[in-house]
């Protein structure tokens, strides 16, 4: 059974938000609370696949919970459900380790599409793990491991998210060659994809706080104005 943590305080919006999700076909385990999504995950963790999330919780918030999570699990899709509308906002949650996010109001229809299309790409990201024909891809000094979505540079493991690591797999496969935004929606979040684009953009500031010696001056996850982004040795 498909399985969401549904973390929201107002029991109206969470009931709302269950009842779409089990007419979907997901099974879903309702939080209250922060606090209580943070226990429910520790319970449940092998059999949930999304976790969704409002940011402004008692206890602990959103962006907290998803910080929790992300230190445990690299995999589990996370979205952040929230009324705030400003970049910062955003900006927080991705960097936290959100793959994406639904403003309140919202509909049911494009809540459960945003929902599916992240669960395809856990279910895919899961597949890479059993399937990878082979161990790494090795790019100057860095080694992206395919079996254990993480990165190894300068003999220092460094870990990814699921988004992170197949944004990262695509530039690895085309070392030297721009990729646009659209294209990396397209290969990683599938179509059609609801949400913000810029959500690609911080996921590249991301990787580059990562692996980037001097995240300001990149000299290898570097911008092709006009073009996209581009891998260099």
């Amino acid at each position: 059974m498909r399985t969401v943590l549904v973390a929201e305080d107002e029991s109206s919006i969470r009931d709302f938000i269950v009842i779409n999700l089990k007419i979907a076909g997901f099974n879903a385990i309702e939080a209250e609370n922060g606090a209580r999504a943070i226990e429910l995950y520790e319970d449940n963790a092998d059999i949930i696949d999304i976790a969704l999330l409002d940011i402004m919780m008692p206890e602990v918030n959103g962006v907290d919970v998803c910080s929790h999570i992300r230190g445990k699990n690299s995999n589990v899709g996370i979205i952040f459900l929230t009324a705030k509308t400003q970049e910062q906002d955003k900006v927080e949650g991705f960097r936290a380790g959100a793959d994406d996010y639904v403003s309140k109001p919202f509909s049911p229809s494009e809540l459960v599409a945003r929902i599916e299309s992240l669960y395809r790409r856990v279910e895919y990201s899961k597949e890479l793990l059993k399937t990878a024909s082979g161990d790494a891809i090795t790019l100057g000094e860095y080694v992206l491991d395919l079996k254990k979505h993480n990165v190894i540079y300068k003999e220092k493991t460094i870990e990814l998210t699921q988004i992170e690591f197949q944004i990262l797999e695509c530039f690895f496969n085309q070392p030297g060659s721009s990729i646009d935004r659209k294209h990396i929606l397209n290969m990683v979040w599938g179509e059609p994809y609801f949400g913000d684009d810029k959500v690609v953009d911080v996921n590249i500031r991301r990787l580059r706080l990562k692996l980037e010696d001097d995240p300001s001056n990149p000299r290898h996850l570097i911008t092709v104005w006009g073009q996209g982004y581009c891998w260099m040795e």
